[in-house]
């Protein structure tokens, strides 16, 4: 091939190129920035389409909130906190689909700083527009919860936490001197001084109360129902009202069956007076961490004045909050001499007259 052929064939195959060059010579730095700025745009679009997008694919406008919607989600929004904290919590709780939206709509409509604390009570995946419908008019309502019988200041703290109601914390802390009534009065060694008088029932309050106002509700219960009648038999039995709730908390955590109550509230009592051990694994139970299904040697040898196999006489105080039906018993024990008793597997105590009869009813029944 000459030279002149293999020039011609070059330029035939690098046309196309010459020509894709010459057009973008030809285009202007202004159109360049235009189709730039396009490009952008629509990113723009397709990130504000991926945030606000409902996963449920429920229409933004129609709430799910449901006064018959059984999964209610309780929120405590604090004083002081921000519209990020507030979006987050809502957000890990499965009320709102994205934070980020949230935050985005309450800068756009001038809600930021302007949420009112309180606890409040979603339906998941609620509407933004509803949740901020709540938040914004401060919403109060009523919450319902139960404390059992038996119940102590740590496991209440749980449950009111659970409800977002308070602040774990800050609910065990106000128990540890609370005492609004003389017969409360703190005690050496006591872990709580609200133990034992927090009465067992179930409590509306408002969303918004606060631990003292809470711990108030509980204790004024108590001493309502703790009538003048009862304290009269209390004191006739040489028993202050502390002593009566310490040992009705002791037969409330030993018992499992009503019919038990009067027995081992006398058990105690017959004890008391003899000035023997209560040897009762309730008070064990209330030092240990966890709880066990049954107390060993090593146990009943913790060095505290709660060990009722160690010290003779009543623990430093109560060791649960007892139901009326434990007290009831303390003031009005059975008519016997039983010494001693053990329960068995299924909850139901047998009682014994001498350490031999108990040792073999231990060996039988455990």
């Amino acid at each position: 091939m000459s030279a002149d052929d293999k020039k011609t064939l070059a330029q035939k195959i690098l046309s196309p190129f010459m020509e894709l060059r010459d057009m973008f010579a030809e285009v202007s730095p202004r159109f360049v920035i235009f189709v730039t700025a396009g490009v952008l745009f629509c990113v723009l679009i397709v990130g504000l389409v991926l945030i606000f997008a409902d996963p449920t694919g429920k229409p933004e406008n129609v709430s799910i909130h449901s006064d018959f919607d059984e999964n209610k989600v309780h929120v405590k929004i604090r004083e002081g906190m921000t519209t990020g904290e507030i979006a987050q919590q809502l957000a890990d709780k499965g009320v709102i689909t994205s934070s980020l939206k949230f935050r985005f709509l309450a800068r756009v409509r001038g809600y930021d700083g302007k949420m009112k604390p309180g606890t409040y009570t979603f339906s998941e995946n609620m509407s933004d527009d509803d949740v901020f419908e709540k938040l914004m008019t401060g919403e109060k309502h009523l919450v319902r919860f139960t404390i059992p019988e038996g119940f102590g200041v740590k496991e209440i703290a749980e449950r009111l936490y659970d409800l977002d109601l308070v602040d774990r914390e800050d609910f065990l802390n106000a128990a540890e001197n609370f005492a609004p009534y003389s017969y409360m009065k703190r005690r050496p060694n006591v872990r709580y001084s609200a133990e034992g008088f927090l009465f067992p029932d179930t409590y509306d309050i408002e969303s918004d109360y606060s631990v003292d106002e809470i711990l108030n509700t509980l204790s004024g219960e108590f001493d309502k129902r703790l009538t003048p009648e009862m304290r009269a038999r209390a004191e006739n039995m040489g028993l202050s009202v502390y002593d009566l709730v310490t040992l009705a908390s002791l037969v409330e955590r030993e018992v499992r069956y009503p019919e038990d109550r009067a027995i081992v509230a006398q058990v105690f009592l017959k004890r008391l007076k003899m000035d023997m051990p209560l040897q009762t694994d309730a008070s064990l139970q209330y030092l240990l961490d966890e709880p066990k299904e049954d107390v060993t040697i090593e146990d009943t040898k913790i060095d505290s004045p709660y060990n009722t196999y160690q010290n003779a006489g009543l623990p430093p105080g109560p060791i649960a909050n007892p139901g009326i039906e434990s007290i009831e018993a303390v003031l009005n024990p059975a008519d016997t001499d039983y010494l001693y008793f053990v329960a068995d597997r299924d909850g139901h105590n047998h009682y014994a007259y001498t350490y031999d009869e108990h040792l073999n009813l231990v060996n039988e029944y455990r």
